[in-house]
């Protein structure tokens, strides 16, 4: 047995904190040597950050980032650490993992796959490095190797796929298999999605065992950049089998994860694979060979072990929880914000949203402990005294219920209930006199007075909108974050007021489902996260149907009449949206999917949904900063591009119109 002592660390990195992104590196470089590692592999782009977006254009960016690397290099004395920063050669700019061995580099391999679908956009700054090319770069410190390389340390072969590289078909891991590359590293920025967790293990273990390695993952942890969320996730497999998981969702700055690989075991895998055949030739140009001693190391592996929470029957509400509360804990000290605040009307969206920010706090404390939540909080001046959790969460969650005549008990009452359960510190507003002015203000001018039956919408909107100036001052005179409350249905057919329930400087909910929302306060009214159990005082809002509540209380308004149920807009969103199906293609899948409609009723729907759409995109690309939690993101911004003008598919609708009158 050849044993050696392996680690993966997920750190939670900032674009361009050039000092707390070294602080994090160096406590995962001592954290791995305490447990005995030899080997450490550090995220993709952990020295500059992932998402410096078009400031990766700077030249000062690089200079700085060699800068940092050259600081940290000595710290990795006595181990072999990976990191990754961006690279210039030749005028072109490269993304790159370095190794350092022993306090001295030893070379950089550059990445040769670029993300460029959904929210990536690395080939806007990077290039791919070539196939089987290599070159030279000049550091202040001296020139190194650069390119399509690895290294051999102390008698031990280490390659490199960086992040997409992983993801494709032709992986750079089978070349370096035929080179007799022991141990491959895999340093990526791979954002949370859905279920994205066991696509990342099935190409772990698919290639440690395709290619005989031992095969070190590591990632990216928490809100790095805003919209994106890394759930961390570090594993390590060898020959097929899963040796050690690390934590997901982690609110700590970093976490490190080792276990003991056995270099022999590996290498008999391939020596006893009939299809192996060894590259020989050009072994020599590719591989940069260095001298290290490796720790005797006794055999020692303890059990992969998974949290409870990933057990569940209720995984996707466990991620979405995790998820979204860890992404709002970063925004939170990462913008220097006092604290949030939200428009809590009684209803679903804004019910889901406080109950994310109290979470915050639970999981933080969970984690970290009081002493630990509190540093990492330590310049908000209002949580100095607090003692315990109900104490915290009033300080950094402020709800504001806000009425007009047209509001009613059910849903105040709601309100009023669900801030007091979280603990929340809670407000109401009566706002009806301010839209009663602007309503008297606006009639005098035109000279006419308003009414529902010809003016609804004008109506609607100026209660929404009246509400925001108070809650913005309240916002102001805390220093904290407005959390708007639109989720995605909504923001597919426009269903919300600009300038009024759209207002805030974060969208925490904007990328799910009104569907899933639903089912997630469900959940969260009966079951709740694994350890901190149900929250009965939900059931004032579950009970409800989900209302504007801005026309007067004799229309009995509801969203799904305003729009539609639901499930539909979520499943023909979906089908046109994610899957660009025109208007008919759609009309056929929501006939198989939803027989209880009618077809008439149904193409109605669909027409409804197309209009609303292109009418719309504008109000898409005005939406406050939302988080990615799957792949049918509507930001315009990072992941589904429309033009904000458009024919508006008339001539797809009218086809639908005539092919479902021709049904009968």
């Amino acid at each position: 047995m050849q044993l050696i002592k392996v680690a993966a660390a997920v750190v939670n990195q900032t674009p361009l904190a050039w000092e707390a992104n070294k602080a994090n590196i160096l406590g995962a470089i001592a954290d791995a040597r305490s447990q005995g590692a030899s080997i450490l592999c550090l995220p993709e782009m952990c020295i500059s950050g992932y998402g410096c977006e078009d400031a990766f254009h700077s030249p000062g960016l690089e200079r700085t980032a060699q800068a940092v690397l050259e600081e940290i290099v000595p710290h990795t004395h006595g181990m072999i650490v990976s990191l990754g920063l961006p690279l210039g050669f030749q005028n072109a700019l490269y993304n790159t993992a370095c190794l350092a061995v022993d306090g001295k580099l030893l070379g950089f391999v550059a990445k040769r796959f670029l993300a460029g679908d959904g929210l990536h956009y690395e080939p806007r700054w990077f290039k791919p490095w070539p196939n089987g090319r290599r070159g030279e770069v000049r550091l202040p410190s001296g020139k190194y190797p650069l390119g399509d390389i690895f290294f051999e340390v102390g008698g031990i072969k280490i390659g490199f796929e960086i992040c997409e590289d992983a993801w494709v078909a032709n992986r750079p891991g089978s070349e370096l298999a035929l080179r007799g590359v022991d141990i491959i590293l895999n340093p990526s920025a791979s954002h949370f999605a859905f279920g994205k967790i066991k696509v990342r293990e099935r190409f772990v273990l698919e290639g440690s065992r395709a290619f005989c390695v031992s095969y070190v993952y590591s990632n990216l942890l928490g809100n790095e950049a805003g919209r994106s969320i890394y759930d961390g996730g570090a594993m390590i497999a060898s020959g097929g089998e899963l040796l050690a998981t690390g934590p997901r969702f982690s609110m700590a700055d970093y976490q490190v994860t080792s276990t003991v690989i056995d270099i022999d075991q590996t290498r008999m895998q391939q020596a006893r694979t009939g299809s192996f055949q060894p590259l020989l030739d050009d072994e020599l140009n590719a591989q940069v060979s260095v001298d290290f001693k490796f720790p005797t190391i006794e055999p020692h592996r303890p059990p992969v072990t998974h949290a409870p929470w990933e057990r569940s029957p209720y995984i996707k509400e466990e991620e979405f929880t995790r998820a979204i509360s860890l992404a709002l804990f970063d925004y939170l000290r990462k913008s220097r914000s006092q604290g949030f605040v939200v428009s809590l009307s009684g209803g679903a969206d804004s019910a889901a949203v406080s109950c994310l920010v109290a979470l915050l706090v639970d999981f933080g404390l969970a984690e970290l402990g009081v002493a630990g939540f509190l540093r990492k909080l330590s310049y908000i001046g209002v949580l100095e005294g607090a003692a315990d959790r109900d104490a915290m969460v009033r300080a950094l969650l402020a709800c504001v219920y806000q009425s007009t005549r047209n509001s009613g008990d059910v849903t105040r009452n709601a309100a009023r209930g669900v801030a007091a359960a979280l603990s929340a510190d809670y407000l109401e507003f009566d706002v009806d006199s301010l839209v009663q002015d602007y309503i008297g203000m606006v009639a005098g001018a035109i000279g006419r007075p308003l009414d529902w039956k010809k003016d609804d919408i004008a109506l609607q909107n100026i209660q929404a909108r009246v509400r925001s100036p108070g809650v913005w001052l309240l916002t102001n005179l805390r220093g904290a974050l407005l959390l708007a409350t639109s989720n995605r249905s909504e923001a597919a057919v426009g269903y919300a007021t600009m300038d009024g329930d759209t207002s805030g400087g974060l969208s925490p909910i904007a990328g799910i489902d009104k569907a899933f929302l639903r089912k997630w306060l469900a959940w969260r009214e009966t079951v709740g996260p694994e350890g901190f159990g149900p929250m009965p005082a939900l059931h004032a809002v579950t009970c409800q149907a989900p209302t504007a509540e801005l026309r007067p209380a004799e229309s009995k308004q509801t969203d799904e009449d305003d729009l539609m149920p639901y499930p539909l807009l979520d499943a023909i969103e979906r089908a046109a949206i994610r899957d660009k199906q025109m208007p008919i293609e759609v009309f056929r899948m929501m006939r198989m999917l939803f027989q209880q409609y009618t077809p008439t009723q149904l193409a109605l729907w669909i027409d409804r949904f197309f209009k609303l759409w292109c009418r719309n995109q504008w109000k898409r690309e005005r939406y406050a900063p939302s988080f990615h939690v799957d792949d049918e993101n509507l930001d315009p911004k990072t992941w589904c591009r429309f033009p904000i003008l458009s024919g508006g598919f008339e001539r797809e609708l009218a086809e639908l119109r005539e092919f479902v009158a021709k049904q009968g």
